[in-house]
C-alpha cells in the first residue's frame, strides 16, 4: 500500500490555527476535508451521488440533503449531516484507488470498491455510490 504524501504531517509545538487539507476518490464522487490541530483531528466526507439507503432514516427534522455528509473526529462515533450537498467537484488531491492515508486520528483507504475511513476508536465509515455504511 502506498500512503498519501500529506498525511505525514507532524506538529513541532501547538499551531495556532488548524491545518486543513481535502482529498477525494478517482472518480470524484467522495470528497473530504481533514482538520488537523494539536491534539485533534476532525474528517468530514461527502459523497455526491447515491444509490443506496443511508445507513440512518432521515430525522423527521431534516429538511435538507441527508445521506451524504458523514464526519467525526479523531475518537467517538460517526455523525451524519443535514446539510444542503455541495456538488462541486474540483479543488482536491486525489486519493488514488490502493493508496491509504494516516493522518492525526484517521486512517483512509481509498479503493475501487469506495472509501473507507476510521478513528482511533476503530469508528468511521464505508462510502461508494451503492453502498454508505457507519461501524
Amino acid at each position: 500500500m502506498r500512503v498519501l504524501p500529506l498525511c505525514l504531517l507532524s506538529f513541532a509545538a501547538a499551531p495556532a490555527h488548524a491545518d486543513v487539507f481535502t482529498f477525494e476518490t478517482p472518480s470524484e464522487n467522495v470528497q473530504c476535508s481533514v482538520g488537523l490541530e494539536a491534539g485533534a483531528s476532525d474528517i468530514l466526507c461527502t459523497i455526491i451521488e447515491i444509490d443506496g439507503p443511508s445507513p440512518y432514516p432521515r430525522p423527521a427534522n431534516c429538511v435538507e440533503d441527508w445521506g451524504h455528509d458523514f464526519g467525526m473526529t479523531d475518537r467517538g462515533v460517526v455523525t451524519m449531516y443535514c446539510q444542503p450537498l455541495d456538488r462541486s467537484r474540483d479543488g482536491f488531491d486525489r486519493a488514488e484507488y490502493g493508496v491509504t492515508g494516516e493522518f492525526g486520528g484517521f486512517t483512509c483507504t481509498s479503493s475501487t470498491s469506495g472509501l473507507e475511513c476510521r478513528n482511533e476508536d476503530g469508528h468511521g465509515f464505508f462510502l461508494s455510490r451503492s453502498v454508505q455504511r457507519v461501524f
